[in-house]
């Protein structure tokens, strides 16, 4: 019928239109749109639950808070002490040691196998700076004592002052030198950690760190000689070490030797012989050597080692303040003949009045010092440093018992 659109089937064949055929990138945008709209939606939600709830939906319990009276005793109280910032962290075991005043011997090369730990005496009796620089000069072989521009001495300056007098008139006072120090590590500090401060202490001039070392033993309350090694009877079969004084034509140079012993460290009251049989026998080389120990204000001990020797005597005569040693402790070093001269020795200060005794640093001779010792204040006996007993001592001894 005229007019009305034709149907499919009265189309003419192949007159029909082609149908546009759909690109496929609007579904997939379309698809996109709708998923953002979706999660825009449900951050939305979710912001708003979270502004609202901070702890996101966890459990809430709510307490109330009450303020307290304070008490009137709390009131009063003074304020707590500031804490200690310790935000720098702990000091070093080196500095805690320097603050406290304690002496840490750690096990190692100076102590293997033990630690001693020392603790300054609280009654202390402090010794004198070392070096004083009114006491010394410098020289090629190192600072070497001298007397003072007032007149001062190594020998008054660097003894170890006598402390509190004792409560009654003692029966009789003990001065020991100690002497091998400084050659081995762990000796010497068994020896300074554990001897009591009066005892004397005399150091090799060999060692190493030897002015540390003496330092540390002075810091404990130790008065400190140096060993002179002095030419024996049998040397050189038996040498005391490098720069021993020798006799004879050989001790043209013994002033030069000497000087360099006495520059290997400072702050000792003097010398005392090591070995020597030969040197101290020889008035004639031991004159320009106490004449240059006279002039530098030192002291001299001899060690009552050789019966020979002139050494004290010599030393006395050139107005150098000197003493010899009535015996020596560890000849034989056996605990029991240590004990049994610590008798004699006692028997000696009740007698003399003063009595003074040499000894090495071997572990047994420590060792027996140590607890002989405390047995001294029941018997009425003092220790006193060497440099102490000439004073104490009876002019009618003779102050030897060789």
């Amino acid at each position: 019928m005229a007019g009305l659109p034709l149907s499919e089937l009265d189309q003419p064949l192949g007159q029909a239109k082609r149908a546009r055929a759909r690109k496929p990138y609007g579904r997939w945008l379309r698809r996109g749109l709708t998923g953002g709209l979706a999660a825009l939606f449900i951050g939305l939600i979710l912001y708003a639950a979270l502004k609202r709830d901070p702890d996101g939906g966890e459990p809430i319990a709510t307490a109330m808070i009450r303020e307290r009276p304070v008490s009137p005793d709390i009131a009063k109280a003074p304020p707590e002490p500031a804490q200690r910032d310790d935000r720098r962290g702990p000091a070093s075991a080196s500095q805690l040691e320097t603050e406290s005043g304690v002496t840490v011997v750690r096990p190692g090369s100076d102590a293997p196998g033990a630690i001693i730990i020392t603790v300054p005496d609280d009654g202390a009796v402090k010794l004198a700076p070392a070096p004083d620089k009114r006491l010394v000069e410098r020289t090629r072989h190192g600072l070497l004592p001298k007397i003072g521009p007032d007149g001062a001495t190594p020998a008054q300056v660097y003894a170890r002052p006598p402390g509190p007098a004792p409560a009654g008139k003692p029966a009789g006072r003990i001065a020991i030198l100690v002497g091998g120090l400084g050659i081995s590590q762990s000796s010497t500090s068994e020896a300074i950690a554990r001897l009591p401060g009066p005892v004397s202490l005399a150091f090799a001039p060999y060692g190493a760190e030897l002015e540390k070392t003496v330092q540390r033993a002075r810091g404990e309350g130790h008065e400190v000689f140096l060993q002179v090694p002095m030419e024996p009877f049998d040397y050189p079969d038996n040498d005391p070490g490098p720069h021993t004084l020798l006799t004879g034509q050989k001790g043209s140079d013994n002033l030069d030797r000497l000087q360099w012993v006495l520059g290997r460290f400072s702050g000792y009251v003097g010398i005392v012989n090591f070995l020597g049989g030969r040197l101290t026998a020889d008035d004639m080389a031991l004159t320009p050597l106490l004449r240059e120990l006279a002039g530098r204000g030192l002291m001299v001990v001899d060690d009552g080692s050789s019966p020979r020797s002139l050494l004290a005597s010599a030393a006395t005569r050139a107005q150098i303040p000197a003493l010899k040693a009535d015996l020596s402790l560890d000849t034989v070093p056996r605990p029991e003949a240590i004990d049994k001269e610590l008798q004699r020795l006692e028997t000696l200060a009740r007698d003399q009045g003063a009595a003074v005794a040499t000894a090495s640093a071997l572990p047994v001779t420590v060792e027996r010092i140590t607890r002989w010792a405390r047995t001294l204040e029941g018997k009425n006996l003092v220790l006193v440093p060497v440099s102490a007993a000439r004073g104490f001592r009876n002019p009618s001894t003779t102050g030897s018992l060789r």
